[in-house]
């Protein structure tokens, strides 16, 4: 028997993503963001409200990257989601954060997140807070690649959000083969 629980935003995994842009004077800044995926090959989307911060620190610049949140800097990533960057201008550096500019977009990365996707701005929608970005590039630290050259997710150690108990979750085990288990019960 099922239990019902009404409409709810509860899917697993949720990743857990950091959102950083600049301000127009420069300043970096960044957002816990649970709300977002990939929503078209070289497309990023994500549901973040227009009062935030970085919101219109990227509005203005027309750039962002989102890094994924990863177990070793749980912390601090909470932080960058719980404090409003509206009233606490350099809440980066007090989580103990650092940033460096992207090559490819005019937005930061966040040094001590090893993974991130830099986006150009595609649009956003202010009525419903569905921020759309261009996929410009991924870069990952080198301390998380594989012997050959790809990101190792258990090197990553990203984490995802559970919205029904308010936690932050380590992804787990490999259990099959993407598009290849599946041909078993095709018959090939």
């Amino acid at each position: 028997m099922r239990k019902n629980f009404g409409a709810e935003p509860w899917v697993y995994p949720q990743p857990v993503f950091i959102l950083a842009a600049y301000g127009e004077d420069g300043s970096p800044n960044a957002m816990n963001a649970a709300w977002g995926g990939i929503s078209d090959a070289n497309e990023l989307s994500l549901c973040v409200s227009a009062g935030h911060r970085t919101v219109k620190n990227l509005l203005a610049r027309g750039a962002f990257t989102v890094s994924m949140a990863d177990a070793a800097h749980a912390a601090a990533c909470d932080y960058l989601g719980i404090v409003s960057g509206n009233k606490v201008p350099d809440k980066l550096a007090r989580a103990g954060l650092h940033v460096s500019r992207s090559s490819f977009v005019d937005a930061p990365l966040i040094d001590e997140l090893p993974m991130a996707v830099e986006c150009r701005l595609r649009s956003y929608e202010p009525a419903n807070g569905r921020l759309v970005g261009e996929i410009v590039n991924v870069c990952a630290d080198e301390s998380i690649l594989d012997e050959s050259g790809k990101i190792d997710p258990v090197k990553l150690d990203p984490i995802t959000f559970d919205p029904v108990h308010n936690v932050y979750r380590r992804l787990g085990e490999t259990v099959g083969s993407a598009f290849c288990d599946g041909k078993k019960i095709c018959g090939e």
